[in-house]
Parts: structure tokens; sequence; C-alpha cells
């Protein structure tokens, strides 16, 4: 049977089309609570970082492109959250991801991937980060797209482990988890809040631990 190619416009389209199960909350999911339930602080030369980054947030991040703002903030969050390479896995950026689901071909360009791999080519996604300056709309939905990788990922994978993930529009940060074809949507974290962001920050850390001893072939 011929395989159908397919563009996917938004969050409803894709849910029906794959059968998909949506949960929102921290308390949702088991996953969801035990990696959103975490807390941590700040060293000395971390929290200068941290003051740096949030000096006038809510007014500087008003007018960044997507560009900027993954150079003035996503970077130095990411760093503040321990995700850095390592031998076991690294980080690839604007990469495109495709695979055949339930016939359906799917193709998406990945901002931000953890994942096992060699040199240049990805192997094994862990996690994905989709961000977008401006609110959602049809045009560009992060979060369609997010379960897009989600799916890709599973096919390509095979190894029945969740998939974590992560989707910024603006200020909004949501995280997500994909098992099965069930997911779950954290509450929304707003990083111009410090207590959001120390939490995003802890959330950050709290998936490499998991990353490490769990998900790691």
């Amino acid at each position: 049977m011929a395989k159908k190619k397919v563009k996917i416009h938004d969050e409803a389209e894709i849910i029906k089309m794959f059968g998909l199960t949506r949960l929102v909350g921290n308390n949702k999911s088991h996953l969801m609570q035990e990696w959103t339930d975490t807390s941590m602080n700040l060293n000395e030369s971390e929290n200068y970082l941290f003051n740096i980054i949030t000096n006038d947030l809510a007014e500087k991040i008003a007018g960044w492109n997507e560009e900027m703002l993954k150079m003035n903030f996503i970077s130095p969050v990411l760093i503040l959250g321990h995700i850095q390479e390592t031998k076991k896995y690294k980080t690839y950026y604007e990469a495109m991801i495709e695979a055949t689901v339930d016939n359906y071909f799917l193709k998406t360009k990945a901002d931000m991937m953890i994942a096992k791999g060699i040199l240049e080519r990805a192997e094994t996604p862990y996690f994905y980060f989709q961000e977008y300056k401006k609110v959602k709309e049809p045009k560009r939905d992060v979060t369609a797209q997010l379960l897009e990788a989600f799916l890709i990922s599973q096919e390509n994978n095979k190894n029945g482990k969740p998939l974590y993930g992560c989707t910024i529009i603006g200020k909004a940060w949501d995280f997500m988890i994909m098992e099965n074809r069930t997911y779950c949507i954290s509450q929304t974290y707003d990083c111009t809040k410090t207590d959001d962001l120390m939490q995003i920050i802890a959330i950050l850390r709290k998936f490499k631990e998991i990353l490490e001893t769990r998900l790691l072939d």
C-alpha cells in the first residue's frame, strides 16, 4: 500500500489522525508528576548568570524574534539546566526527521533535540525543543510539530520508552511527555516570573537525571 504524504496543521488534526489521548496538568500523568515535582538551588556563579538573563526580561522578550530568543535566553537557560553534550548523547539543531507512521509519511524539523548519535547523524532521540516567539497560530502550531516529532521518534526508536519535550511560545513554556499514543502537557510556566523560571531550570535538570538513569540504552 502506498504511503500517504501529509502536512499536519494543528494539534486537533494530529489527535484525530493518530488516535492520540490528550492529558493536561502536572498530576494527570505519573511520569509528568515525577518530572515536574522537583526543585534545586543555584550556586553563586549560576545565580550571577540567572540575574543577568532575567534583568528586564519581561520587557526584552516582547521585542525578540525567534533567533534572539534562542541566543539571549534559551541558550543560557539550557546551561543552567545542565543540558550539555556527553559521550552518550548530543544536541542537534534544525534537524529534519521523518518516518512512516500508520501508513502516513511524516516529516518535520526539530528546532533542537537531545539524541544518541554519531557525528551529525542522530540515531535515538530522547527530548525535543520546539520554540516560536509569537502566540500559537494554525500556520505553525508548535504542539502539533512536537507531537509529529514524537510519533516519528517512536517509529524510528522502536524501544517503547517515553519521549520528553518542551514547547516555548514567547514567555510560555509547556513540558510534554508522550508514552504510546497518550501525551501529557504540563501546566504553563511563565519564564518572566522568577519562581516559574527556577522551576523550568529544575525540570530541565530532572530530565538529565531521567535520561541518564532510564532512557539511555
